[in-house]
């Protein structure tokens, strides 16, 4: 996508607005760690978001309530620190989700008029 400059829009800006959605969308199945995480973003589509973002994403998430987490102890290596949702992250989630189907609604309407009227 370009900019009326020219320059491609940036989608570490787009991903950094829609990351804690995503990542409470990971959580919302089951409890995971860190890495498992990211590799599920990845493999859904989210190639472009870094590791830090999305341990930073945790951390900002547990110290704003929504999430549980806990150690289990490893026999491949350091403990991981496993994260889930509890009561707060599942009212978050479902709230964000009516957020994000608003604006990708209202954003589907301005682009499929834009098409409408570039058909004229």
């Amino acid at each position: 996508m370009a900019h009326a400059n020219g320059n491609s829009i940036d989608t570490s800006q787009l991903l950094k607005g829609v990351l804690d959605l995503a990542v409470l969308a990971v959580l919302a199945d089951h409890d995971s760690y860190g890495y498992e995480v990211l590799r599920q973003l990845r493999d859904s589509g989210l190639d472009g978001v870094g590791d830090a973002s999305v341990y930073g994403t945790l951390r900002r998430l547990y110290q704003a309530g929504a999430l549980k987490s806990y150690v289990v102890p490893s026999d491949e290596g350091p403990h991981r620190k496993y994260y889930g949702l509890n009561d707060r992250g599942r009212s978050a989630l479902d709230q964000s989700t009516k957020t994000w189907g608003s604006f990708t609604r209202a954003l589907d309407h301005l682009l499929n008029g834009r098409s409408t009227a570039n058909a004229r």
